[in-house]
This record gives C-alpha cells, sequence and structure tokens, in this order.
C-alpha cells in the first residue's frame, strides 16, 4: 500500500473512533443523568431482625421512607408516624423506618435496644429496618439514589413519599410533622393516583 493511501486510510480509522468516542461519552452523559421520579424500590434491605426485606414487594402501595432516631429533638415524630401509619394502612399504605446515626450520634444503639425503644415508648408498629447510613461515602445506594434525586438528607426524620409505581413523588424535611397537610395531601393525592 502506498504511504499516501495508508495514511489517508489512518485518518479515517482515526476520524470514525473520535466520533464513535464522542457519540459513547454523549450517550453515557445522557444515562446518567438522574430522573426526577426514580423507581426507589429496587433494593433488599435487612429488616431490625436482621432478615431480608424486599422492599420491591411495596410496589402498588403508597410508602414513606424515613430515616430516624431515639435521641433526637425530632423522635416524638414516632407518635405522628404511628398515627398515620395507622390512619392510612388500610388503604394501600405504609411507613419504613430506616435507623440511622449520621447527625450528632443521636442513633447509637443497636438494631435490638432501637426496636425496644421504639415498640415500648411509642408502639411502633410499621415496619422497621435495620441501622444504615443516609450520608456520607458509606451511605446505602438506596438513600444515594434518593438524595441524587431530591437533595440530601438534612436531618433525623426526613420523609420520602413513593407511589404505587415505585418512584419517587417528593422529599420533605424533618420540619414537616406526620401530620402536616402537607404531607397528608401528598399521600391522599398518591393513593388516589391509579
Amino acid at each position: 500500500m502506498k504511504p499516501q493511501l495508508l495514511a489517508a486510510v489512518m485518518m479515517v480509522v482515526f476520524a470514525l473512533a473520535a466520533v464513535s468516542i464522542s457519540l459513547s461519552r454523549a450517550s453515557g452523559a445522557a444515562e446518567q443523568q438522574p430522573t426526577t421520579r426514580p423507581a426507589v424500590l429496587n433494593y433488599t434491605v435487612k429488616d431490625i431482625d436482621g432478615n431480608d426485606y424486599d422492599l420491591a414487594k411495596l410496589k402498588g402501595k403508597v410508602v414513606l421512607l424515613v430515616n430516624v432516631a431515639s435521641k433526637c429533638g425530632y423522635t416524638p415524630q414516632y407518635k405522628g408516624l404511628e398515627s398515620l401509619y395507622e390512619q392510612y394502612k388500610d388503604k394501600g399504605f405504609v411507613i419504613v423506618g430506616f435507623p440511622a446515626n449520621n447527625f450528632k450520634g443521636q442513633e447509637p444503639g443497636s438494631n435490638e435496644e432501637i426496636k425496644q425503644f421504639c415498640t415500648s415508648k411509642y408502639n411502633v408498629t410499621f415496619p422497621m429496618m435495620s441501622k444504615i447510613s443516609v450520608k456520607g461515602d458509606d451511605m446505602h445506594p438506596l438513600y444515594k439514589q434518593l438524595t441524587d434525586a431530591t437533595g440530601q438528607v438534612t436531618w433525623n426524620f426526613n420523609k420520602f413519599l413513593v407511589g404505587k409505581d415505585g418512584k419517587l413523588i417528593e422529599h420533605f424535611d424533618s420540619k414537616v410533622k406526620p401530620d402536616d397537610a402537607k404531607l397528608t395531601g401528598a399521600i391522599d393525592s398518591a393513593l388516589a393516583a391509579q
């Protein structure tokens, strides 16, 4: 092959490779952009007793995911959460509590101690999971997905509302109490949705 022809062929090969890499990067960037309503129930976690709990079994229900703590100024929200659960559970609603020790060490206990505290002090009957991390380098993948879509967990008792389709609807900060009309209205709307 003549040197000029070889050079021309090489230029075409390099040009095609550059276009291919460029298209691949553009496609990858588009796939990595978080959607506004990601499906978030595609995880198996451990419940408070250490058993596998497949969150996918909650699809078809409206779900409120809450990071909880036993020694926080917001801890009395357990009472309101249990009332909310009692009010809506027969309508296809469930609360899932995730103990987390990410904020000033306000959930220092073991899973057994957390379970004892929740049941004896607040009569909690909604599902409680094993302690996880909701921020930082050891953040649980579920909370990474939630916070990628809506912003970081700001403190204990942040609330993530998930629709029947398993997709995130809204993130409420700790100040939004369980009986707040903003939250109950969003739950009502989610329950009414097809």
